[in-house]
């Protein structure tokens, strides 16, 4: 006998009466839908959590999604310290997480999966790419969700960020401030959101100072080390005398390549990383770079998406958190 023929018997009806009770179908009568939600829960059966959503409750699963490879998740600085931060707040708050990873085309093919399991109580996206079609999917579906980054659309969502553009301008203006003439930027992965603004902050703020952009001065480095050191080696026939890297990673790659060419840091090239990793005040030498909150991100995040949850709100939350330079020994 199948699990779904034992709750039927216990409940005193049909197996396709317990089917429609789980799929939520509006046509089971209310006293038949608790009395076999309650053989459910008696039973622990599984999709218990989904039997707890239905009658009202919740499931204590929050969904995490990131929809980037894997192997990201290791060499990206900021990733670690988002995830441990957003479980660990979670699990204060007596919730679970459940991560998803992946390439992000296929991210966003799932995307249905996971917003039709009915186990979460809500989500966490990061990382998303450029007008990125799993916010629709999140909008459409009408469960609580929140951004950690900014997102540009017409649509009403919840989001806690920094001020991407401004922390660019911070890193430029002091490079331009020292005295360096040929400024390059190492950028992230083509078509985020988060490597588009600070791109265009970049281009802004040296147009700004009366400085043309030179597009020589502009390499992708994909947020990782290896890429970053592979984007020193195309832009240092240009001669840069300064590097702006959208990530620490990138810029601990572009220093290394620096140094095998005999260049000294910041004697000879001035390095600004971004983000501020657990590495770089250690690093050798001490990176300058942009102090983002990482950890504050994952736990604003959380705490605005237990307020939806709760259906406080009658408007997206939005909170843009501070962000400063600081300045060590790379420039």
């Amino acid at each position: 006998m199948s699990r779904i023929e034992e709750i039927a018997k216990q409940a005193g009806v049909s197996r396709s009466t317990v089917s429609r009770v789980i799929n939520n179908d509006p046509n089971v009568n209310e006293r038949t839908r608790q009395r076999v939600l309650e053989v459910i829960t008696l039973n622990n059966y599984v999709p218990n959590r989904a039997a707890r959503k239905l009658a009202g409750g919740r499931t204590g699963i929050i969904g995490l999604v990131i929809p980037i490879r894997v192997a990201s998740l290791f060499v990206e600085p900021f990733f670690p310290i988002l995830v441990q931060s957003v479980t660990n707040h979670c699990n204060r708050l007596n919730h679970s997480v459940m991560l998803w990873l992946g390439e992000p085309e296929r991210e966003r093919r799932s995307i249905t999966q996971i917003l039709s399991n009915d186990l979460l109580d809500g989500v966490i996206v990061s990382s998303l790419q450029d007008r990125d079609p799993i916010v629709a999917a999140l909008h459409q579906s009408k469960i609580p969700f929140v951004l950690i980054g900014s997102y540009p659309n017409s649509l009403p969502v919840s989001f806690v960020d920094i001020d991407n553009e401004d922390c660019t301008r911070q890193a430029v203006n002091y490079l331009i401030h020292i005295g360096r003439k040929r400024i390059a930027t190492i950028t992230g992965v083509q078509g985020s959101l988060v490597s588009r603004t600070r791109l265009e902050a970049y281009r802004a703020t040296l147009a700004d100072a009366g400085i043309e952009a030179d597009e020589n001065l502009i390499a992708e480095g994909g947020f990782v080390e290896e890429g970053g050191y592979a984007a020193m080696g195309k832009l240092a026939p240009h001669r840069p005398d300064a590097v702006f890297a959208a990530n620490d990673a990138m810029a601990v790659g572009a220093i290394r390549y620096l140094r095998e060419q005999g260049l000294r840091v910041p004697e000879d090239v001035a390095v600004v990383g971004f983000d501020d990793a657990p590495f770089a005040a250690g690093y050798k030498p001490a990176l300058t770079t942009i102090a983002q909150p990482i950890a504050e991100l994952g736990s604003q995040a959380v705490d605005m998406l237990m307020q939806l949850i709760d259906g406080e709100p009658e408007k997206p939350l939005t909170k843009v958190l501070p962000s400063v330079l600081v300045v060590r020994e790379s420039a």
